[in-house]
């Protein structure tokens, strides 16, 4: 290695504060996808609860299957795996 590149940048080494920040982000992303259920869950409540208000997104006389109550039911199943492994690696 030539001493014009003996650096840890030009050997593709970080600095101690770039690790800590690259560290930091990575435990912030990968807690991130386990907002998800519980978000959609709680919009599936509140649309329930207080109603949509939303004419383009449901079609009165319809099946109640096609709501959007029954969507972010969907959605909140759909985004349940993390959590489901979660728990079963707490376990």
């Amino acid at each position: 290695m030539s001493q014009a590149c003996s650096t840890q940048a030009c050997s593709g080494g970080f600095d101690d504060k770039a690790l800590r920040r690259s560290a930091a982000a990575l435990r912030s992303s990968n807690r991130l996808y386990l907002a998800a259920a519980p978000t959609f869950a709680m919009m599936a409540l509140l649309t329930a609860v207080l109603g949509d208000g939303s004419a383009l997104c449901t079609v009165a006389g319809t099946s109640p299957l096609s709501g959007m109550e029954a969507m972010y039911l969907l959605m909140s199943v759909f985004h349940l795996p993390p959590w489901l492994k979660l728990i079963a690696s707490s376990i």
